[in-house]
Parts: structure tokens; sequence; C-alpha cells
């Protein structure tokens, strides 16, 4: 049975930028719901249900026609907010990217500017609910990837290094339809050291 992860944060954490009720609306309310639905879906498939979140997306075509759609939808939803809650930390205005991640980023897009010009143009382009991602492609290259609804990278064969959930319901009470400014704000609480940590393992993989 899977079970909603713990923030590893306060609910206020991080404030100003994420505020305290739209947190414990999204991780309580909106998380635990793609939670148990995923975990009805799968009542009647008990080997597929001890299978890790990861695994069941990554493999998606294996999965029992029955349940494919509950599995992509609310399977989707319960990896990518877990993902969500752990590339965040309590803000700063300095916040940076830090080690081999960093000079990736340079690389490819740069700098980090431009990055983060080339990602907010994803988020903003992104029409409806859906994620903008960084991902290590199935080339083996850093990229920018948007996906629609509570669709995964893994689904796509990518592997993810940063995601921003772009649904309204990350940010509507807050700044209503200015996703801009939400996505803006959103590099404040980026936890780059998870993201490093999520390239070196993208890149051994």
């Amino acid at each position: 049975m899977h079970k909603l992860p713990p923030l590893p944060y306060d609910y206020s954490d991080l404030s100003p930028y994420i505020d305290e009720e739209t947190m414990r609306l999204h991780h309580d309310k909106h998380h635990q719901a793609y939670i148990d639905k995923l975990n009805g879906a799968l009542e009647k498939y008990p080997d597929w249900a001890e299978k890790a979140v990861a695994d069941l997306l990554g493999d998606l075509e294996a999965v029992p026609a029955e349940i494919k759609m509950a599995v992509r939808n609310h399977g989707g939803g319960h990896f990518n907010h877990s993902f969500f809650w752990e590339i965040m930390r309590p803000g700063r205005t300095d916040n940076v990217p830090e080690g081999e991640l960093l000079f990736k980023l340079n690389e490819v897009f740069g700098d980090l500017l431009s990055f983060k010009e080339k990602f907010t143009t994803a988020a903003l382009g992104q029409f409806g609910s859906g994620w903008v991602w960084l991902v290590q492609n199935g080339q083996g290259e850093l990229a920018i990837s948007t996906t629609a609804n509570q669709d995964s990278p893994l689904e796509l064969g990518q592997k993810p290094i940063i995601g921003c959930d772009v649904w309204e319901h990350a940010y509507y009470l807050k700044y209503q339809n200015r996703r801009a400014e939400y996505v803006d704000n959103f590099f404040a609480v980026i936890n780059w050291s998870v993201a490093d940590a999520n390239f070196k393992h993208a890149k051994l993989g």
C-alpha cells in the first residue's frame, strides 16, 4: 500500500515563496487523494500493489489494462508530488546551483539565467495543468521537458532532476493567475543539493 510521505520541512518553511495554506492543502489533500485512488485501483492486483510507483510508471505498458489509466494518472500524481516535496527547501534570494549540475547547466544552456528563462518559458507554455522538468532525456542529455496533467517523465524514458508543479492548485491561493510570478519564486526554494544528487544518479543509472 502506498502512503503519503511526510514533508522534509514544516508547512510554513517555504514562505513567503509558497504559503502555508497552499502547502497544507497541496500535500494533505491533493497528494493524499492521488494515493487513495492509486491504492484503490491496485486492490485487485496485489502483485502490482507491491511495486514501487517509479517501477509502475517506468513499465506502464506492462500494467494490466484495467488499471493502466489509473496508475498513469494517480500513480503519476503520487510520484510527481513526492519528487516535488523533495526538490524544495526553505528559500533564499541567493539560491544557486552547486556541484556538477552547475557546470552542466552552464555548458548546455550557456548560463544560469538562460536556463531559468527557458525553464520559465516552458512552464508558461504548458497549456492547462501539468509540470515542467529538467531531465536527463533518453539520449543521456540534459533537457527541459513538460508533461500534461500528472504524466511522469518516467513514462517517456526520462530521469527527472528538477520538477515544478504548474497545476493551479500549486499556486492559486497566493498567486491567483500569476503563474510567471510563482515560477520565478520557485527558483528561490529549489534544493540544489538534491538536484545535484539527482543529476549524478541519472548519469550513473
